[in-house]
């Protein structure tokens, strides 16, 4: 199955109420066989409008802390959320829609099978690297699970709120960038 297979069937998903209140589904964006797969929450009010992960004012920062590490949508990286759909107000997502979208999620990893997974963000961080994860105090670890690099850092949503950890997320993308080398 592709990338575009696996969208359209996901376009169809009623699993949960968000499909419901969506403006458009986010699937993801980037390069089909990406060595990195970064991976946030969900879908904010710019992405639900746009169709595209981290396009809004957290986005515009993410692509810029990319590209200064060499990383890009057109070239090496593919990015996701666990959720497809946007939650009202930009809330947390749910466990239950968590669980019942992250399924689309596992097969998105499938097909891309990127070297490393960057979770950026506490939810995303929590659920795919582990629950007991701490953004904090663990960010820019490289740690090995199933055959592939993963590392958890701050969201760019959190670094507008305290500029004072962009230092630290560079320094988390650096030595990402250094590991898929």
């Amino acid at each position: 199955m592709t990338l575009t297979e696996l969208k359209i069937e996901c376009e169809k998903c009623e699993r949960c109420e968000l499909c419901r209140s969506r403006t458009r589904l986010v699937f993801g964006d980037g390069v089909e066989n990406a060595k990195v797969m970064l991976i946030g929450e969900a879908p904010g009010k710019d992405e639900d409008e746009q169709g595209k992960p981290f396009v809004g004012r957290s986005g515009k920062l993410l692509t810029e802390m990319l590209a200064q590490v060499g990383l890009s949508r057109d070239k090496n990286i593919y990015i996701a959320n666990m959720l497809k759909c946007r939650p009202p107000e930009n809330r947390d997502p749910k466990k239950t829609e968590q669980d019942l979208c992250i399924e689309w999620l596992q097969k998105q990893i499938e097909i891309i099978d990127p070297q490393v997974i960057l979770c950026v963000g506490r939810i995303s961080a929590q659920r795919i690297i582990g629950k007991d994860f701490s953004v904090t105090k663990q960010h820019g670890e490289l740690i090995e699970r199933d055959g592939r690099l993963m590392m958890g850092t701050f969201h760019p949503a959190a670094i507008l709120r305290n500029i004072n950890n962009k230092p630290l997320l560079k320094a988390d993308l650096l030595k990402l960038a250094e590991a898929i080398k």
